[in-house]
């Protein structure tokens, strides 16, 4: 057949050549048995709840973005740019679960360049062990030996199996490797973790079928010059999906970042305009992030807006409302918006401050870098409320924040606690102005 009749493309058929399945022998029994059993349908409140038996992965960051550590049977991928740190990762993972055997299976590395990099990142494991194979039948034969905890695979674009003819790394050897790996971790209840590489785009290398198997997965960000780094969650079916942890790429390896707003707030030394700082929310972790604008003359006649890190059709919302209920005249000039830290923000919370970081930035005035803002903006140049105030309030009031504002009609929902943070309600943008640049 020439012509796919699915997708309209010419020569676009790969022939598989099917081979007969070599599943190693302690394998083969647990499918006899299980080809043995009959399910019947039970109704829903007869079915006994399992208690999630999770492992601790040792750090802290890792199990927030996993949702409170590893799951046993459970299959993870982990995708980001080459040289972002993901082998690092896990093999730190693999190092630092040193009570549990681990296999960290390498098809792009020789055994002794990751040595070298086990013996920079200065951890000691008796119970890591490493294979360089790239057939997943004697994967397999080396797992029913060695029974691992857990099992590391870097990285799936590498594997093949004999049951296929074509090349690895194309769309069948990845897809049947994945369900090869995949039947393993739901039968022997192993979790597995695969790194994957990704396309020009950006997405996963591989089917999109790939990412739908897989019970969890992540994606690790960072520009490669910076030092740090963001561990995402794209997936997770046993947990949010709204989680990040955040990374510090050194010499001896991945560093924790515990206070991620600390590091997301730029150290300077005089007061500039058009900064201020905003609360927002990434799953459950607030964090103070620092919201820099820049707004000139326009020099072509059409005026530019670029933004990084932030919707940039929010932002000319946003600037629409400045120009009508603010007064400014924004239409002739230039807007330059920047998210520090290299964070995708999406939290409507964060439009007070892109508003106040706008107006300093038009009237060369600075804002007290020890002021915070916590609100979404109408269309009618209100000010909204965002939920769980508390929490950005809470986090503002330990980095030693002394005034936050936030919308008036967040305040009655607000615990009768006294904050040590003086707390600014505001109901309209004309009361922003006032307060802060008048």
């Amino acid at each position: 057949m020439g012509k796919c009749p699915s997708c309209q493309q010419w020569n676009t058929f790969e022939e598989e050549l099917v081979m007969p399945d070599t599943v190693p022998a302690a394998w083969s029994q647990q499918k006899k048995e299980g080809a043995n059993r009959s399910n019947k349908p039970r109704k829903i409140a007869e079915i006994e709840s399992v208690n999630e038996n999770r492992s601790d992965t040792g750090d802290a960051e890792l199990n927030r973005v996993l949702g409170g550590g590893i799951m046993p049977g459970s299959v993870v991928l982990l995708g980001g740019e080459p040289g972002i740190g993901k082998s690092t990762l896990m093999l730190e993972l693999a190092l630092r679960l040193n009570t549990i055997n681990v296999l960290y299976v390498s098809g792009e590395e020789s055994a002794a360049q990751i040595k070298s990099r086990a013996e920079r990142l200065k951890h000691q494991s008796e119970s890591c062990y490493i294979l360089t194979e790239t057939q997943t039948q004697q994967i397999f034969a080396q797992i029913a030996e060695l029974e691992p905890a857990l099992l590391i695979v870097d990285s799936i674009q590498t594997l093949a199996s004999n049951k296929l003819e074509s090349a690895p790394g194309s769309v069948s050897q990845v897809r049947e490797c994945t369900a090869e790996l995949l039947q393993f971790a739901k039968e022997s209840a192993t979790p597995v973790f695969l790194i994957g590489h990704i396309t020009k785009e950006g997405g996963l290398a591989g089917p999109k079928v790939l990412e739908h198997m897989v019970d969890t997965v992540l994606q690790f960000e960072g520009d490669r010059h910076m030092s740090y780094r963001i561990l995402r969650t794209v997936k997770n079916r046993f947990g949010s999906t709204a989680e990040l942890g955040i990374y510090e790429m050194m010499s001896v390896g991945l560093r924790q970042v515990s206070n991620p707003s600390e590091i997301l707030i730029s150290q300077r030394d005089g007061d500039l305009s058009g900064i201020a700082l905003g609360a927002t929310l990434e799953g459950n972790r607030p964090l103070i992030v620092e919201i820099q604008s820049l707004v000139s003359s326009a020099a072509y006649g059409t005026p530019q807006r670029s933004c990084t890190g932030f919707d940039a059709r929010r932002l000319n919302m946003l600037l629409a409302v400045l120009e009508k209920r603010g007064g400014f005249r924004l239409s002739l000039s230039d807007v330059f918006l920047n998210v520090t830290g290299g964070l995708k923000i999406e939290d409507p919370a964060i439009d007070l401050a892109v508003c106040a970081s706008v107006i300093s930035s038009i009237n060369d005035i600075s804002i007290s870098g020890k002021m915070a803002f916590a609100a979404e903006v109408g269309l009618g140049g209100e000010i909204r409320a965002v939920n769980k105030i508390e929490n950005r309030i809470a986090e503002a009031e330990k980095l030693g924040f002394e005034a936050i504002y936030i919308s008036k009609y967040a305040v009655k929902s607000l615990p009768e606690k006294k904050y040590k943070i003086k707390i600014k309600a505001i109901g309209k943008l004309e009361e922003l102005i006032e307060q802060v640049f008048l």
